[in-house]
């Protein structure tokens, strides 16, 4: 049925606007991102189903809600074997570690610039992006000292690297995973985006380091020592990926069942773990060699996923499903990708990123499923990875740091560094059309 034209299309159109209006306003209303979209997309398939049901269409909608279901299921459970090893290695003293090396080093404001925004970009394809900004953004904060010129072009710095390095991983971002989930592009096509992403960051770190002072930051703090079996959680997190990986590619099998494999590794290591703990008196509550206060359980890290993040995809998701069964997703993409041409959609769509988050217009371009080259796959893949950095607002990991770091970093003083990122996101662009080109053969998607 075609609804873009009656009330109920035009009033889930309505619900959906207000809803991603308070996911943006989340900063200052302090309301959880994923009730307005949980709440919307009830609203939005109630109104399909119900004009459905007058139509005396009474399965058509059902089968639809299923297919969108199975849909984030795949990503939810990839996600949640990810998010607790992640957890994991938090626990195990990992980030706090590395932090703790990294500010007891007698660097400059400069110095810790760049080793920050390097650790950025080649951390996020494997840790995402969300979590390596978060990391990173805890040492800045650490050495800065209440430094707020230094901890504010440290963070957009941070959030550049860690969107660039995320966009040539499928790993490093919600989009490139939901990307590769699809077989749009294979696991190890994305490493085409690699210079792209490397120019997309560059580019305004080397202009933005010009403004950060060279004096010597401040090398004061306690010396954290990584929990017991901490490296070899690490070693188990790489296998999982391998896993998920060989199942994808080899096996044909979706590479969430390999995410969910590697989930074993880490409980039955766990197992090991708690079994031979041992608890001494001289041990401090989070550190210690030998043994821990408190025995590991990896189902406290399973709780301890974020579970708002989870449960936003979900509404996302059901949202955009509900808007493309109406036909909207039909009528934008005739525009975009037949009006416009392919090649300025896409960039286009890092430009709606920047505003309206990745992740509703990665799902959007899914939906809409335009038959493009592999090299304009990779185009939007890139130019929705990388055009959230345009604004603090665009991406997870910028709208996360402006919490961290609240009064410090802020949605002005990323705007003004917004040409500068821009310079890098046009750059990116270029270079990925002038070295990409022979994936122009090769059609994915259809």
């Amino acid at each position: 049925m075609e609804l873009t034209n009656l009330w109920p299309g035009y009033l889930a159109l309505v619900v959906f606007a207000l809803a991603y209006a308070l996911v943006i306003a989340e900063e200052y209303t302090h309301l959880r991102k994923s009730k307005p979209v949980i709440l919307a997309a009830g609203i939005i398939w109630g109104l399909v189903g119900y004009q459905y049901a007058q139509a005396g269409l009474l399965a058509e909608a059902e089968e639809a809600v299923h297919r969108f279901l199975l849909e984030f299921a795949e990503l939810f459970l990839f996600l949640l074997s990810a998010m607790t090893y992640v957890n994991t290695l938090s626990e195990r003293n990992v980030f706090a570690a590395l932090r703790s090396w990294l500010v007891r080093r007698a660097f400059t404001y400069r110095t810790l610039f760049w080793i920050t925004g390097i650790l950025s970009f080649f951390l996020s394809p494997f840790l995402d992006n969300l979590t390596t900004a978060l990391v990173m953004c805890a040492v800045v904060m650490a050495v800065g000292q209440g430094d707020a010129k230094f901890i504010g072009i440290g963070c957009i710095n941070i959030v550049v690297a860690a969107n660039a390095g995320g966009a040539f991983s499928p790993f490093g971002d919600i989009t490139t995973l939901m990307v590769w989930q699809r077989g749009l592009i294979e696991f190890q096509t994305f490493l085409a985006l690699f210079v792209p992403a490397l120019a997309n960051f560059l580019i305004p770190a080397a202009i933005m380091s010009m403004a950060v002072p060279k004096k010597l930051a401040d090398s004061s703090g306690d010396n954290v020592a990584m929990k017991r079996g901490a490296k070899r959680i690490m070693l188990l997190f790489a296998c999982t990926v391998g896993t998920a990986v060989s199942f994808h590619n080899f096996l044909y099998l979706p590479a969430f069942m390999g995410m969910m494999t590697g989930l074993a590794y880490l409980k039955f290591f766990g197992y090991y773990l708690r079994r031979t703990h041992v608890a001494t008196p001289s041990d401090r509550p989070g550190y210690g060699d030998a043994g821990d206060v408190t025995a590991f359980d990896s189902f406290r890290e399973v709780a301890r996923v974020e579970w708002d993040t989870l449960l936003f995809f979900f509404g996302v998701i059901m949202c955009v499903g509900g808007l493309s069964f109406i036909g909207y997703l039909d009528h934008l993409s005739a525009y975009f990708y037949g009006e416009l041409g392919t090649t300025t959609a896409n960039v286009l769509v890092g430009l709606m990123s920047a505003v309206v988050d990745n992740i509703p217009v990665m799902v959007a371009v899914l939906e809409m499923n335009p038959a493009m080259d592999t090299q304009q796959w990779l185009l939007v893949t890139l130019t929705a990875g990388v055009g959230g950095s345009l604004l603090s607002i665009g991406s997870a990991a910028g709208v996360a740091l402006m919490g961290q770091a609240r009064g410090q970093y802020t949605f002005f003083q990323h705007l003004r560094w917004t040409p500068v990122i821009a310079l890098g996101y046009a750059a990116s662009i270029w270079i990925h059309m002038a070295i990409n080109s022979q994936y122009q053969a090769a059609v994915a998607g259809g």
